[in-house]
């Protein structure tokens, strides 16, 4: 074997790119076999098991579960460079460890009833009620707010009579700001997008829809200046993720996940914005994306695996009605929170959540809102958190009830069943829906 003729020592940014893409690629493998894959595939590089250690541990990439491990957590990283003082000044992000990753705590003293902040979505992939009037032209495009005879109704500039997008915008401003996305979702503009969208309504599939919109965002963002395909990149890297794969081992779906299922979907989502069926779609998406995207991120994208952590990402991210908003993605869970967060702008953009203070929060304290339903009991609760990765919850209104169940005499039994029975029943219709 010849030797390479010269060595190269690779700076942290492209190291930190192409490890990331390795590893979302093969989230499964440790660092030795990442390193190995990684020298394969840039031979002209000198870099040491030890430094590539060190990338993966400061990306909170590390694989901590192995054999006889009880739990695969999902994983998360701080955004080095978020500003929060866009939203905020009265919270600050902190790292809380590898089980618990990012979280939010308050620098300073919040009363009950106080707004925190207000907060656009990343981006929006709405309920499918509210989706289905985008698409026939009775909700705006962008920010979901339906449409009136009283509203300023914009169209979408590309659409013509040969080739129509129904999509229409409240405002200029939202057409303005539907830029980020709409151009790579855009029947007219980009209709090889149009099966997957299709696909994921069909199968009322909120997670697939969601990563089709941050899909377009990203990719829309490289074709501008760096600074904000940078910062988008970021964003989406350091949400929480575990695969779909990882979830189905641990056992929620209750069933066999449909595998055949998630492969097509992956067919019809790279056919969308990487290789288009036809070539007339080609040329379309070619006009939008001239600028060719980086192989690193190509891989972290369009690769089966990262697809399928993709949706996962999105499962763990998204708020109830459809939106991932880059603040609320840090927000950790406990059954009785001290924050809520609503949908009050209701004539500008329902899509805009307002974060609001349910209790006293001291400086320090962390910022809580709940990830499932709090009117249901301890068990189903418990089941529904597992369910995300997340392990058995042990908020204090957890064991405050599983204490008041373990002393309470009579009927402890028959009211398990009665809970495990509700909650079967929700694995029972997720496992129907195939999907989140």
């Amino acid at each position: 074997m010849t030797a390479p003729t010269s060595s190269i020592s690779p700076s942290e940014d492209d190291l930190k790119h192409a490890l990331l893409a390795l590893k979302t690629e093969n989230p499964a493998l440790g660092i030795p076999k990442i390193h190995a894959l990684l020298l394969a595939a840039r031979p002209e590089w000198t870099v040491s098991e030890k430094r590539t250690r060190k990338v993966l541990q400061s990306e909170g990439l590390v694989q901590t579960s192995g054999a006889g491990s009880a739990h695969n957590y999902p994983t998360s990283k701080v955004i080095d460079s978020l500003d929060i003082g866009k939203w905020t000044a009265k919270v600050e992000v902190k790292y809380f460890g590898k089980a618990k990753g990012k979280g939010l705590v308050a620098k300073e003293a919040i009363a009950e009833g106080e707004v925190l902040w207000k907060e656009d979505p990343f981006i929006l992939a709405p309920e499918w009620n509210l989706y289905d009037l985008q698409m026939s032209s009775h909700a705006c495009g962008h920010c979901s707010t339906p449409l009136t005879t009283s509203t300023l109704i914009v169209p979408c500039a590309a659409s013509t009579s040969s080739t129509p997008c129904p999509v229409r915008f409240c405002t200029r401003l939202c057409l303005s700001r539907s830029a980020r996305t709409h151009p790579l979702l855009c029947a007219s503009r980009n209709p090889a997008s149009a099966p997957v969208l299709h696909f994921a309504r069909k199968n009322q599939w909120m997670a697939l829809h969601a990563l089709a919109q941050t899909t377009a965002r990203v990719l829309l963002a490289s074709q501008q200046d760096d600074k904000a395909f940078a910062e988008d990149w970021d964003v989406v890297r350091a949400l929480a993720q575990l695969g779909m794969e990882e979830r189905a081992k641990g056992g929620w779906l209750g069933a066999e996940p449909d595998r055949a299922m998630w492969k097509k979907a992956h067919k019809l989502y790279v056919q969308a914005f990487q290789e288009p069926a036809t070539d007339a779609e080609k040329k379309r998406l070619a006009k939008l994306l001239k600028k060719p995207l980086h192989q690193d991120v190509a891989d972290a994208l369009f690769g089966y695996d990262a697809f399928l952590h993709g949706l996962g990402r999105m499962s763990l991210n998204l708020e109830a009605h459809g939106g991932l908003y880059v603040l609320h993605s840090h927000l950790n869970h406990v059954c009785a929170p001290n924050l809520s967060v609503r949908h009050l702008d209701q004539r500008s953009a329902i899509s805009r959540i307002t974060v609001i203070a349910k209790a006293d929060i001291a400086p320090g304290e962390e910022l809580f809102i709940t990830y499932v339903d709090p009117e249901l009991t301890l068990e189903p609760r418990r089941r529904s958190l597992m369910e995300w990765g997340f392990g058995k919850c042990v908020c204090e209104r957890c064991q405050k009830e599983e204490r008041e169940k373990e002393s309470a005499p009579g009927n402890a039994e028959d009211a398990k069943e009665g809970e495990e029975d509700k909650a079967d029943l929700v694995a029972e219709l997720k496992a129907g829906l195939g999907v989140m």
